[in-house]
């Protein structure tokens, strides 16, 4: 047994309380090194020979990178502290005991030797984000290029590739509320809209005026009717807080520029010298998003910048209703601000939905005290790797998400929004050189994995384009330039997602890995009132047709007919097994 691989801490991910109010455990080992892991428990403060509750149950294997494997079990308790160990059984049956972070011969009796839990402390840091977040779909919409409520010029709409940063294209908040049927149909719960607030370029994330949306979108009537007709359509409404930093024209950055060491807004912002330099093509004296000058970084530690935001936050929920934000370039803001920031909307809002942007992959936000959820990059870099770059097998690509699942909060691990690109990315088609099938199989894994698959707006009709500013492309409305076969396939599948609860809530498990041909096979299995309900899923990364005869004469649920055992190139197959009663 492989003890440098072992681990478990009393907190974090590894110790916690789920939304079910039962007290989750988890371990980590070498990957294939344990035959069996027992978890052994018993109460604190009862003498161990007078103790009728022990708690003794054989823990689950939820998840393996490949390097790793990582186990779990969930209890329901009623004591005051909980005292814990891991028995680990190895091939040959030689079991080692884990507690208090040491390694033991023999079954531990000391409460000294154990781990410890006290249980009214997991309870009140329990983690929940809001219920109707999870599972959901969302879709990304980049509002100056989805819809112009009108007729648009068509010159510039349609222009591919796009090479004009600056160019407005002349979508709007209008052209967005004209589409919303659209957008249910297509199977959406969630509409994420990039900034809308004023600013002087088509992306919005060098913010004038938060509290004004920017007049070329429309106004805030617009906004709270859009909010309005989308409640009332089942669907939720995301905007996008840009609270890193603002653009040049932001009055309290006019104010510094204008009054240097004398402006009241010293402190909102990071000078290093005066005046201000801000001219384009000059390299900026004070602190920016990266190396822009137009967008100078806030000061997100000053209690002046914290209440504006505060205030900017919760007028747009309280005027318009919106049900959350989108938090820009949030790993470059302080764990302490996000701390404080989630104190203060919970309490204005608690279901409220936080999903903060950070391009790698990142637990330590998604704490139950920071974020309730990121955009999920990890996610991405997996499936790039997989299908468009070929840097990963399919064992490979099966280890990343493991290491996912093992690793994050299962609260949050319901409610990532899996991206395969966005505004900040070229869009996946133009990365398999528009080769459709890879495109869909892409999708297809997107939209059949836990989480909330966060598709970009035109990708379910065929769109392509390269790095920004050519994935920002207008919109493809008419008919003739709409692919209609993936908008089918994604119509398909976020049907089936929508209709097999096994889908999104099933427990994960992966059967089998075939490098050679590009093969993945997991298992979806749900308990539900007594009642077992699996599915298989199979994820065909390769160019020839194969064959797997043990599924022959089952369901499969997206084409309604029964399986015939050959699995197509670029193919997902998601094949039905039912039981019965249990006890």
């Amino acid at each position: 047994m492989e003890k440098a691989a072992i681990l478990h801490y009393m907190d974090g991910n590894y110790c916690f309380m789920n939304e079910k109010g039962e007290y989750v455990f988890r371990l980590r080992t070498k990957a294939g090194d344990a035959k069996k892991v027992v978890f052994h428990g018993r109460d604190k403060y009862v003498h161990m020979l007078k103790q009728s509750d022990k708690k003794k149950t054989t823990m689950q294997k939820i998840a393996t990178d490949g390097v790793v494997d990582y186990y779990e079990t969930a209890l329901s308790l009623d004591m005051v502290c909980f005292r814990y160990f891991f028995e680990l059984v190895d091939s040959n049956d030689q079991s080692i005991y884990y507690g208090n972070y040491t390694f033991f011969d023999k079954k531990p009796k000391e409460i000294s030797q154990m781990f410890d839990c006290p249980l009214k402390s997991k309870e009140e840091d329990r983690f929940l984000v809001p219920k109707w977040a999870k599972g959901k779909v969302v879709y990304q919409i980049f509002p100056d290029r989805f819809s112009g409520g009108e007729e648009v010029n068509e010159s510039l709409w349609y222009d591919a590739p796009v090479k004009n940063w600056r160019a407005m294209y002349g979508g709007k908040l209008r052209g967005i509320i004209n589409k919303l049927q659209y957008i249910k149909d297509l199977g959406v719960d969630i509409i994420y809209m990039t900034p809308i607030f004023l600013s002087g370029s088509n992306h919005k994330y060098d913010t004038t005026d938060y509290f004004m949306i920017d007049p070329g979108f429309g106004t805030k009537e617009d906004l709270k009717e859009l909010v309005d007709k989308a409640h009332k359509m089942g669907m939720y409404v995301i905007l996008d807080g840009v609270f890193n930093h603002t653009g040049l024209n932001f009055f309290a950055f006019q104010d510094l520029k204008e009054k240097g060491e004398n402006s009241q807004y010293k402190d909102w912002y990071y000078p290093k010298s005066f005046p201000l330099v801000s001219e384009f093509g000059k390299k900026p004296n004070y602190l920016c998003f990266g190396y822009y000058g137009g967008m100078p970084k806030l000061n997100t530690s000053n209690q002046e910048v914290r209440e504006y935001i505060y205030k900017v936050v919760t007028y747009w929920m309280k005027e318009c209703g919106i049900d959350g934000w989108r938090l820009d370039v949030g790993d470059e803001i302080s764990h302490g601000f996000w701390k404080w920031f989630r104190k203060k909307v919970k309490a204005f809002k608690e279901d409220a939905l936080i999903v903060g942007e950070n391009w790698f992959y990142a637990p330590a936000y998604l704490q139950g005290d920071e974020w309730d959820s990121l955009m999920n990059y990890h996610f991405r870099d997996a499936i790039l790797g997989f299908i468009a770059d070929g840097t990963l097998s399919a064992t490979e690509f099966a280890g990343k998400m493991g290491y996912m699942k093992g690793t994050i909060h299962s609260e949050t691990y319901d409610v990532l929004w899996n991206l395969i690109d966005c505004h900040d990315t070229p869009r996946f088609m133009h990365l398999v050189k528009k080769n459709k099938k890879k495109q869909l199989l892409a999708a297809g894994i997107q939209m059949l994995s836990h989480g909330c698959p966060m598709l970009y707006y035109g990708d379910e009709v065929g769109m392509t384009g390269g790095n920004d500013p050519d994935c920002r492309r207008g919109m493809l409305w008419k008919e003739e330039k709409q692919d209609k076969a993936i908008l089918e396939y994604y119509k398909k599948f976020l049907a089936l997602r929508k209709s097999e609860p096994c889908i999104t809530r099933g427990d994960q498990s992966i059967l089998f890995t075939d490098d050679t041909n590009g093969l993945v096979i997991e298992e979806r299995t749900l308990l539900e009132k007594k009642k077992v309900r699996s599915v298989v899923i199979i994820y065909h990364n390769g160019k020839e047709t194969i064959e797997l005869k043990e599924y022959v004469g089952k369901t499969n649920l997206l084409t309604g007919t029964n399986f015939d055992g050959k699995v197509k190139a670029y193919e997902i197959v998601v094949i039905l097994t039912e039981g019965g009663k249990i006890g």
